[in-house]
């Protein structure tokens, strides 16, 4: 499998980084949209095995996806993602690292997706779709910016829908979204045939502060209850990353749901 097709078409200031402690090296804006720990936490949560085919919905540079697959040898990755010019470094971020035979992006919106995306084809889907709702403020000036992070269009049902449509029976979502829309999540993954759901909140710091945000994962077809898990604390009293964490994002451990429950 190759990466397909986008090339970046506006010159702009690149800026070089690595993820998973110099095991991904990711090129990207050096402003507006710039990668945090949510892609890499949200490709810690997918429980892929080898050969299996997993969407990424949304893949922007493509650290979700190379996170992936540089923990799960041999998983096929495919990125849908609708601004071209994001398309256009996550294939050369494919290319850099070498997976150009496990990772393939395509440029299309999940409104309208590319033909070559047939549905119940994945065994899992990933997304981290936009934390606001057009109605929410001012978007950010900067356009790609605008597009992660504010809903157009396309609001958390279409997210969650699209991706439903495209797994096989039994095949899981895994997505991470601000918390304060828990109870839309939670609600379009049930209109989309998504149960069996797990929630997993994230606390900045452990201050007694409410968790800011909660990934979730769940099955289609699968009827069962919502879980509410024991969650994690990103950071300690010092602002490092906490000893868990920093097996997730230094070391490529797995968020593994079923050692998390008590």
């Amino acid at each position: 499998m190759r990466a397909t097709g986008p090339r970046r078409t506006v010159n702009e200031a690149v800026s070089e980084d690595t993820l998973l402690g110099g095991r991904v090296r990711l090129r990207q804006p050096a402003e507006g949209y710039r990668v945090a720990i949510d892609p890499v936490l949200l490709a810690a949560a997918v429980p892929a095995r080898p050969g299996e085919h997993v969407l990424e919905i949304g893949a922007g540079t493509g650290a979700a996806a190379l996170c992936l697959a540089s923990r799960i040898e041999g998983c096929i990755v495919t990125g849908l993602e609708r601004d071209r010019d994001l398309a256009g470094f996550c294939r050369e971020n494919v290319e850099a690292n070498g997976f150009e035979r496990t990772v393939d992006v395509m440029v299309g919106d999940l409104r309208a997706p590319p033909a070559r995306l047939g549905p119940a084809s994945f065994d899992h889907a990933m997304a981290n779709p936009p934390w606001h709702s057009e109605t929410a403020g001012p978007p950010p000036r900067n356009r790609q910016r605008a597009r992660a992070h504010v809903e157009q269009g396309a609001d958390l049902m279409h997210w969650v829908r699209f991706a439903a449509t495209m797994l096989r029976r039994g095949g899981t979502l895994t997505t991470i979204l601000t918390a304060e829309r828990l109870d839309e999540h939670l609600a379009a993954y049930t209109a989309s045939g998504i149960g069996e759901t797990a929630v997993v909140p994230l606390w900045s710091k452990n201050d007694g502060r409410p968790a800011h945000r909660v990934i979730l994962r769940g099955r289609k077809d699968i009827r069962g209850p919502i879980s509410l898990l024991p969650g994690f604390v990103l950071h300690v009293s010092n602002g490092s990353y906490s000893p868990e964490i920093e097996q997730i994002l230094r070391h490529s451990r797995a968020l593994d749901f079923t050692w998390r429950r008590r």
